[in-house]
């Protein structure tokens, strides 16, 4: 558990990666102390090790999903451990499967950190896939948010510089191996590891100094970050006062030459910024529009209801698209909901039990039908991703898209953080949602309610960013994608030919 800890100190905001090596390497020691009885025996103590190891890493690098039960603490207080300890608990599962399977391929030897990398990196997709998918703090991320380390990435995705990450984080475990062979065989793994970071590093410096990026002509981004609490939102008689408080903050001059909305094309706002379904509410729209001042688009995270009183109602978390004068023109549902956030899985039993989703909306959020590209007035193509999308490596481009379909230009990632206020959590969010540019090849605007906004182009550099909590705005030019990467094109594929490596290095050990 001390070294599942120490290795959470490798993610954001800390971001010390060498602490990973910690984990990494008594995850070998364990697995070697797991003994040579019978294989059912073996398999036990390497996934009560695994556990042990991936709770103490899930306790530590997600201790801030507290936060979201004490802001409304008078309802759900009483469930803080349910998600400090229990989510953990549970998602440490996955780390016990991947030190099952790693026992499986294990042999004395240095290549053993080949098993350790493929049983654990199997282990973290599922974690990313199977139950609607959390790929939070995947391993890989110790790399994944320095972009010079992160451009590997292009290559394989989050998931490939998992594998890559625990390998060479694990190779010191070998120095504690018995000697038996000359001091620089001995030293090899260790040697190899260090060749292939340095490997890693000039590739990343490549790629970086050979991406020059334009900006796309005649769009004038401005991002609002209101930093507004949770209590205010959820207040629906607050309505018309938070939304005089974006327009004023909106049309904010943050310079001499910079006067306002007159010189913005396209504005943009946070996920679900007001307590109130927006294109049910002319008035707000008109003052929208009037503030638009027949020149500047909207994009803003918003609630979408479709229903009346007389039908179910349904409640969809969306962005849409505002013109100049105040009309929806546009709209992109939410298609990846969160468990307990938006909608309540086994509803039925858990309700039962009093629990409820954190947002207070009766029957929770519905699903989009499908992922897709939208446009708006004046700007590219492009793939918005609201909050928690923006975690899913391979997940985020438009779905069943037809052949020769154009490819969008930018993702546009709207979310609201203040759930968890000043904590490691809108860092580890942001740093996920900036390793998705680098897969992809596109650039990422990022509307966040309480931060972190940023403009960050194809190569996972950031234009421009807001801290957290803070209000104020930010502007910029919108950069332009580069050709699709390799993973863009081949998801999978890229993905099982890490893994393919780490166990073709894993078999290879059976036979020396």
């Amino acid at each position: 558990m001390a070294a599942g800890a120490a290795g959470a100190l490798a993610m954001p905001p800390v971001g010390f990666f060498p602490a990973l090596i910690v984990a990494m390497t008594v995850a070998v020691w364990l697995l070697d102390g797991c003994g040579a009885g019978p294989l059912r025996s073996r398999i036990k103590s390497a996934a009560l090790a695994g556990w042990c190891l991936g709770f103490g890493y899930f306790v530590t690098g997600l201790y801030w999903l507290g936060s979201a039960f004490l802001v409304e603490a008078d309802r759900f207080a009483w469930a803080l451990p349910l998600g400090v300890l229990g989510l953990p608990a549970l998602l440490a599962c996955f780390t016990a499967l991947g030190f099952a399977l790693s026992i499986l391929l294990w042999r004395s030897g240095a290549t053993r950190i080949f098993s350790l990398a493929f049983g654990v990196g199997v282990s973290e997709i599922a974690r990313g896939t199977l139950f609607t998918g959390f790929p939070w703090n995947d391993f890989g991320m110790a790399f994944g948010q320095y972009p010079v380390l992160a451009q590997g990435a292009s290559l394989f995705g989050l998931y490939g510089l998992t594998t890559i990450a625990i390998v060479l984080c694990a190779s010191p475990a070998t120095l504690a191996d018995e000697r038996k062979t000359a001091r620089l065989t001995y030293r090899s793994p260790v040697i190899a590891s260090l060749a292939a970071f340095v490997l890693i590093i000039a590739f990343g410096i490549a790629r970086l100094n050979a991406g020059s990026v334009g900006m796309v002509p005649n769009v004038r981004l401005r991002i609002m970050q209101p930093n507004l609490s949770q209590g205010e939102k959820f207040r629906p008689s607050a309505g018309p006062e938070i939304l005089r408080r974006y327009l004023d903050l909106s049309d904010r001059s943050t310079s001499p030459t910079t006067a306002g909305l007159v010189d913005v094309t396209h504005l943009v706002w946070p996920e679900s910024p007001f307590p109130f379904a927006l294109a049910r509410e002319p008035q707000a729209l008109n003052m929208i529009g009037a503030a638009l001042g027949g020149h500047t688009v909207l994009l803003t995270g918003a609630i979408r209801v479709e229903g009346d009183s007389h039908r179910e109602i349904k409640a969809f978390n969306s962005l849409q698209v505002v013109d100049s004068n105040g009309r929806i023109v546009g709209s992109a549902d939410k298609v990846h909901l969160v468990p307990f956030g938006e909608y309540l899985p086994a509803s039925r039993f858990f309700r039962a039990i009093g629990l409820r989703q954190l947002i207070a909306l009766p029957g929770g959020f519905q699903p989009g039908d499908g992922r897709r590209a939208i446009s708006a007035p004046g700007l590219p193509l492009f793939q918005p991703l609201i909050c928690y999308e923006a975690i899913f490596p391979g997940e985020v481009m438009p779905e069943h898209a037809a052949p020769g379909a154009a490819r969008p230009e930018f993702l546009l990632n709207v979310t609201n953080d203040g759930w968890f206020g000043l904590t490691s959590g809108p860092y580890q969010h942001f740093a996920q949602a900036r390793l998705r540019a680098i897969e992809e090849g596109l650039p990422l605007v990022r509307a966040a309610n309480t931060g972190i906004s940023a403009v960050v182009d194809p190569y996972g550099r950031v234009i421009k960013e807001l801290p957290l909590g803070v209000a104020d705005v930010l502007d910029s030019q919108l950069p332009r994608p580069i050709a699709p990467t390799p993973f863009s094109r081949f998801p999978a594929l890229s993905v099982l030919l890490a893994l393919a490596l780490t166990l073709a290095g894993a078999l290879i050990g059976q036979r020396v």
